[in-house]
């Protein structure tokens, strides 16, 4: 999830561009809605600064879900290395964005490329 319209579809396009299905949300609390009547993702990115919900609050609701506690979570922030080790992000890509790096680790992450990715606001 990620509150920049800009930054959201552009990870968004990028993902599908290589196969990949990606749901989007605006911050923690729309994509908790989200994850609960959604497909469930092979990986979940998340901007840790975002208005209503931040990534924080929602890893800690994400960690108290059975279901979706293990679904890898990469961090994709400004915010420094060990901000993002603390909301145990199995993954910290900083902005500025490297495309290239992102579809690494989702590719990494997600061995089906149609599987459902998470990071944004539906098209």
């Amino acid at each position: 999830m990620e509150d920049n319209d800009d930054v959201r579809e552009m990870m968004a396009v990028t993902l599908e561009l290589e196969g990949h299905h990606v749901a989007t949300a605006v911050n923690g609390r729309d994509a908790l809605e989200k994850l609960h009547t959604g497909e469930r993702p092979c990986v979940i990115l998340l901007d840790l600064m975002m208005p209503v919900m931040n990534g924080w609050e929602f890893r800690r609701a994400l960690e108290l879900d059975p279901v979706l506690r293990d679904v890898p979570v990469v961090v994709v922030s400004a915010a420094t290395k060990e901000m993002a080790q603390r909301a145990h992000a199995a993954a910290h890509l900083p902005k500025p964005l490297d495309m290239d790096q992102l579809l690494d680790i989702v590719g990494a992450l997600c061995s089906d490329p149609g599987a459902t990715a998470g990071c944004g606001e539906p098209h």
